[in-house]
């Protein structure tokens, strides 16, 4: 038996929910916030899970903590007495190991302390017990989920989380001048599939405009073919690697086998993305990556995923299929072509 808190994107921890039954039959689940957070009761071991959830890793599940530990809630500095006492206890786990305390917490939580105030207490008992208190790279998390009357309390690393994030959410500082807040999309599927741009040529971005997917490419240092009827943003129409078709793609001729990359975040329906990314399947080289955005508009979006799969599979491999924290009613594909 092993205990769990899953965390999905706001409205779709119900798809989350659907993906882990299919994972580990006989789990039962019950709300923690509502769409978003849920807690998980398995008959399955701790590794057995782990092992389940990283083989075939869903699609709509953005973080999983386990639970080791119950500590009520006093709402007073008892609280707080419980979670350095706990760590102490756990000594072993931590000791000589860089280690980063999340704390998220219910809107409804009896538990009166902020984030802040319970880190730096946190991290005072690290450097007590010999362990190295951090913000990024941590070989081990603390995470900590404030529910009404209880916390719950995990240990794991990073990979076993799912993000070194807490609960998956995942921030970017906004920039002076930045074009628009779709770059945090593809700045999140870079870290999420374990890219990096800069290591691309030249790249196709598709339904480009206004641009938010374009400068991050032309930053790392790609050439970047932008197309799209409608503007490109003015801060990008002078950069000597950009060259900006202003048509719909289908009235576009590109030269065969040209681009080691394509990537594609436009509102059209999973069926019309796929036939699109088919069509132009052609300018792209053997082996080239593909980053893709599928937009949910359909009651069913697990079958409508497994169609769109299907589909492209023809042509690509699929590497991953992930909502990730930047999504909205949409999924982020990670394809090479075949």
């Amino acid at each position: 038996m092993s205990q769990w808190i899953g965390t999905a994107n706001q409205s779709y921890a119900p798809l989350a929910i659907e993906e882990m039954r299919r994972l580990l039959p006989g789990a039962t689940f019950a709300p923690l916030a509502a769409g978003e957070v849920f807690l998980m009761n398995c008959q399955q071991e701790r590794e057995e899970t782990l092992e389940a959830i990283h083989g075939q890793e869903p699609i709509f599940l953005r973080h999983i903590q386990p639970v080791d530990r119950l500590i009520e809630i006093s709402g007073s500095a008892i609280d707080l007495e419980g979670l350095s006492d706990m760590i102490r206890h756990a000594r072993l786990t931590f000791s000589d190991k860089r280690t980063a305390v999340h704390i998220r917490r219910s809107a409804k939580s009896n538990f009166h302390y902020s984030a802040s105030d319970t880190k730096a207490l946190l991290d005072a008992v690290l450097e007590e017990i010999d362990a190295e208190p951090v913000v990024q790279l941590p070989e081990v998390i603390i995470s900590i989920y404030a529910a009404e009357n209880v916390l719950y309390v995990g240990f794991a690393s990073p990979e076993q989380m799912l993000s070194d994030w807490p609960g998956g959410a995942v921030r970017f500082q906004r920039e002076e001048g930045q074009v628009s807040r779709a770059k945090f999309k593809l700045l999140e599927a870079e870290r999420t599939f374990g890219l990096n741009y800069a290591s691309f040529k030249n790249a196709l971005d598709v339904g480009a405009a206004p641009g938010g997917w374009t400068s991050l490419l032309l930053e790392r240092g790609l050439r970047v073919t932008a197309i799209d009827p409608a503007d490109m943003h003015p801060s990008l129409m002078q950069h000597h690697a950009l060259t900006h078709h202003k048509r719909n793609a289908a009235d576009v001729k590109l030269v065969a086998n040209t681009f080691d990359l394509l990537v594609c975040d436009m509102s059209w329906s999973p069926m019309l993305m796929s036939r699109l990314i088919l069509d132009l399947q052609g300018s792209l080289k053997p082996h080239a990556t593909a980053i893709i955005t599928i937009k949910l508009m359909h009651r069913k979006p697990l079958q409508t995923i497994r169609e769109v799969k299907e589909r492209l599979g023809t042509a690509f491999t699929i590497l991953k299929a992930k909502q990730l924290f930047h999504n909205r009613e949409e999924i982020t594909l990670f394809l090479l072509k075949k």
